[in-house]
């Protein structure tokens, strides 16, 4: 089968590429630009747990070698601290975990490192595409000068950003807001009174403050700072900017203390969804299918997460073909979720931007501001939270033998200690995004006994047999616990870490029926007309 093309080089496509090869399927990245990056140390990603632990299971060392894990979130208003949050391993606590932060340039030269060491990866530097032609076959793509050539492949994926030419050659709609929010960012070089701290300053005493100042830290001292700009108008000047910074400084250290200026920038977000995210052997996935960014919450992630999502939808599809479902499950899963987020952030910002109304929705005004602001920043909520896909059309149908556990079916798994079929301890998340389902059986004293003894003895020469005669691949773990969960409790988990469904003891024949609804059921295409038909394309319309 011909490899998938992937259109755009930016973290998504990237990412995106280098889930593929982790499941043997070849792509081809056209890459717009010549292959490499400017540095911009004022444009920066904060990536969330489970963002964070893709990004190091495909491969990319710029998070440990240039990127930041903060030990704390802070919320100021005015003279006030309002909240202090403990981040990753606090001790004594049970702190939320701890985002990474780390220059963009930074993540996408880690992931381009990643890519040149793979061999089903082609990166094709300079190839703009200008055509796009599809069949029931594959899909074909012209590149234009100066790598003019056609290009053959099964899927094309758009990962080309806000203006993407693969969503316009698909004439695909994208309605949105524009300039929702407005910031201006510098990024320098200063000892802070909180290392390692993420800070938001609400309404801070001084006059060019503004409504709102974020400050952001990376490794060696670096801050990114952002200052909140009213809607319209306010041309920030370099002198202007300046003045912000020696401020800004002089209020958060009694006086402006020595600092080096390394970047700075304005930037303007806007909420943006587009209309329909698959046509027939073409998607859509990052900033060409969503813009979004206001009140913290990070499109990176978003993109991430499709991308994390597609590949093994894409892999089934390219080994062993796969279901209208199953593909058309790319865009009912993802597109609802971003659409879940962009309303959560469209209902807050008349609330925490305009100042009333607050209370009918959160008690106390200072500290629901801070909780509605510290979800987007931070991972949690409507507005930040990983999403579940409770209403995915891969959920099984509801059986008596399901059980119930601690996540929910759709939702992401929790990253327990597990043993792999190697006799290896490791974490669950590591075992994901190989393109197989994972069968995780809960078993207490598993831990201490000799694993020669246990893997022939109870409910496991049962489960092993059940686990083979799956309809696609599975690799069972076991787990000393799971939270919410008895022994001998048997947990579906999909490639991308999403729970199918939880049993009470081993039930061959439901988690058969619960494997075979996450793939899709079987392969049920259908041409017509020369032409695939798909359910994303019957519902083009439905917003």
């Amino acid at each position: 089968m011909d490899p998938v093309i992937v259109v755009g080089a930016g973290p998504v496509g990237l990412a995106l590429s280098l889930a593929l090869a982790a499941q043997g399927v070849p792509s081809v990245l056209l890459d717009e630009g010549p292959g490499k990056d400017e540095p911009r140390p004022a444009r920066t990603v904060v990536l969330r747990e489970d963002t964070a632990d893709l990004v190091e299971r495909l491969g990319c060392p710029a998070l440990h070698d240039e990127g930041l894990r903060w030990t704390g979130w802070r919320s100021v208003r005015r003279k006030q601290l309002v909240r202090a949050v403990p981040l990753g391993d606090a001790e004594g606590t049970v702190p939320l975990p701890s985002p990474v932060h780390l220059p963009q340039h930074a993540l996408t030269g880690g992931l381009r490192a990643a890519v040149a060491a793979r061999d089903l990866v082609t990166m094709v530097p300079l190839s703009r595409i200008d055509t796009l032609e599809q069949d029931p076959h594959g899909v074909t793509v012209h590149t234009r000068e100066p790598g003019s050539t056609w290009w053959r492949g099964s899927y094309v994926v758009g990962c080309d950003g806000a203006r993407s030419t693969v969503r316009k050659l698909l004439d695909i709609r994208f309605p949105g807001r524009t300039a929702v929010e407005r910031h201006a960012v510098a990024a320098l070089r200063a000892e802070l009174p909180w290392p390692g701290e993420a800070v938001l300053h609400r309404s801070p005493p001084w006059r060019s403050g503004g409504a709102e100042i974020t400050a952001r830290p990376l490794p060696g001292d670096v801050w990114r700072l952002d200052w909140l700009l009213p809607p319209r108008g306010e041309l920030v000047t370099p002198d202007a900017l300046v003045t912000r910074i020696r401020d800004t400084l002089e209020g958060w250290c009694g006086e402006t203390p020595a600092y080096e200026l390394l970047d700075t920038g304005v930037y303007t977000l806007h909420h943006r969804l587009a209309r329909r995210w698959r046509s027939q052997r073409a998607f859509l996935a990052g900033d060409a299918a969503h813009l979004l960014g206001a009140l913290g919450t990070q499109g990176l992630d978003e993109g991430l997460r499709d991308a994390e999502n597609l590949a093994w939808k894409l892999a089934q599809a390219w080994h062993q073909s796969a279901s209208e479902l199953l593909l058309d499950s790319y865009q009912a899963e993802r597109r609802a979720a971003v659409a879940s987020r962009l309303r959560a952030a469209d209902q807050s910002l008349p609330i925490l931007r305009g100042g009333g109304g607050l209370r009918t929705l959160v008690p106390g005004t200072a500290r629901g501001h801070d909780t509605l602001l510290a979800d987007g920043h931070l991972g949690c909520g409507p507005l930040g939270a990983p999403p579940s896909y409770t209403h995915s059309p891969l959920t099984p149908r509801h059986a008596e033998a399901h059980a119930t556990v601690g996540t929910a079916p759709g939702a992401p798994v929790i990253d327990v200690r597990v043993t792999a079929p190697d006799g290896k301890a490791v974490r669950l998340r590591d075992r994901l995004g190989q393109g197989h389902l994972l069968v995780l059986l809960v078993a207490p004293g598993t831990g201490v006994w000799d694993r020669r003894h246990w893997m022939t003895a109870g409910v496991m020469p049962r489960l092993v047999d059940a686990v083979e005669a799956l309809p696609v691949q599975a690799e069972l773990l076991v787990a000393e616990s799971y939270p919410g969960a008895t022994a001998h409790t048997v947990l579906l988990v999909r490639p991308d870490g999403h729970l199918v469904a939880a049993f009470g003891g081993v039930r061959p024949a439901e988690l058969f029926a619960a494997a075979d609804a996450a793939r899709g059921g079987a392969d049920t295409a259908h041409e017509d007309d020369g032409r695939t038909t798909t359910s994303s394309d019957r519902t083009a319309d439905v917003n």
